[in-house]
């Protein structure tokens, strides 16, 4: 039996698991392992294909059905064709026989006996993953940044065709153009009729005699493209834009995929986030604690002055009431919060010891009300000792 992982295992989702569900799963498994960001790494780009393979089952109704059933027997035609010398069962070779074709001649096509797609109609390109870093501020504030990726486009010689300019293609004469061709086999049940793909054009449905030189037949090729795109104010760590349209190009004039980017937001050396409140530290001398300032504190939109009161605390938070970060497509605005820290002064002269000496003896204790409090209940667990 060839040794092929589960399809659900692959994706990481549960048996069950609702179309969502496996998209989204897809896509975080594919932007992962996904060959633009892990270039030259054999191990990522055959995950990679291997991600791809059970995507394109399990996105599939028909395909996810047989799948459920049948494990891999039920989509792929040569699974397990080497078990007994190449022979399915009692030597009756089944390598190039769908399951679900064999139970639907029997039964009626309750088994998914259904022809493959058109392998010429229009097929939509795929998705794509890149990955944008922006400055606390960008992300804060909105802006234009532009994008950098590589992504598949038609071959501007041949306009996909994948033919060579002035030649074309033609019409498959075997398959006639549907890319499968129809093939009766004898097995244990009897003589059957099933559908294979074509050999002479591989299920392409068209053979190309003099294929295009710059894309070597294939009708596309990967280039590096730039777009612009509009960072919306308040955007956060990890948050996904999507950009219809930029992914790669479809194929038989389908349409083009969307381009899907990541953002990561650097580090600000004075700000943190949290949800769309800003957090900054204030630190204050002993006198400004004490005799209260106007200190200057920056924001996401500059400078502002704010009057701090006289005796502050370490710890005290202030709150500047809609100078946080814009929320994402809306009007509304979290808060800045200013938590005050207090600047103790190191390596003092004799001089300045004394004169903190005299000040704390003229303070008395009852200016300094925690210490005083501090005391009394320190007293009555000693007892007042």
């Amino acid at each position: 039996m060839a040794d092929k992982r589960d399809f659900y295992e692959v994706l990481g989702v549960q048996k069950g698991a609702s179309d969502d569900e496996i998209k989204k799963a897809y896509r975080k498994s594919a932007k992962q392992y996904h060959p633009d960001l892990n270039p030259d790494d054999k191990v990522a780009e055959a995950k990679f294909k291997e991600i791809n393979s059970a995507y394109e089952v399990l996105s599939d109704s028909d395909k996810k059905a047989k799948y459920d059933q049948f494990g891999h027997a039920g989509v792929d035609p040569n699974f397990g064709a080497g078990g007994y010398g190449g022979q399915g069962f009692g030597g009756f070779d089944f390598s190039d026989m769908d399951l679900g074709d064999i139970f639907g001649s029997f039964f009626g096509g309750g088994f998914g006996n259904q022809r493959r797609s058109n392998p010429n109609a229009p097929r939509r390109g795929q998705d794509i993953g890149t990955r944008l870093n922006l400055d606390f501020l960008e992300a804060a504030l909105g802006c234009k940044k532009d994008v950098d990726y590589f992504r598949v486009e038609s071959c501007p010689d041949c306009k996909g065709s994948g033919a060579q300019s002035g030649t074309s293609t033609k019409t498959c004469p075997d398959c006639r153009g549907t890319g499968q061709v129809n093939v009766t086999q004898r097995t244990m049940l009897g003589v059957m009729q099933t559908q294979k793909v074509c050999d002479s054009c591989r299920g392409a449905g068209k053979i190309i005699e003099t294929p295009c030189k710059k894309c070597a037949g294939k009708g596309q090729i990967k280039n590096k493209s730039v777009v612009t795109v509009d960072i919306p104010a308040g955007i956060n760590q990890s948050q996904v834009l999507n950009v219809r349209g930029r992914g790669n190009a479809g194929q038989n004039g389908g349409p083009s995929g969307d381009l899907q980017v990541e953002v990561s937001v650097r580090p600000h050396p004075v700000f943190e986030r949290e949800g769309y409140d800003v957090h900054m530290e204030l630190p204050l001398t002993f006198a400004q604690a004490a005799l209260g300032t106007d200190a200057v504190v920056p924001t996401v939109d500059g400078k502002v002055s704010y009057k701090i009161p006289e005796g502050t605390q370490p710890n005290d938070t202030f709150k500047l009431k809609g100078k946080g970060i814009q929320r994402i497509n809306s009007h509304g605005r979290g808060d800045q919060l200013i938590h005050v820290t207090i600047d103790v002064p190191k390596n003092l002269n004799e001089k300045q010891k004394k004169l903190l000496k005299e000040l704390e003896a003229e303070l008395g204790e009852k200016q300094h009300q925690k210490r005083k409090g501090f005391t009394d209940k320190l007293k009555d667990l000693l007892g007042n000792k």
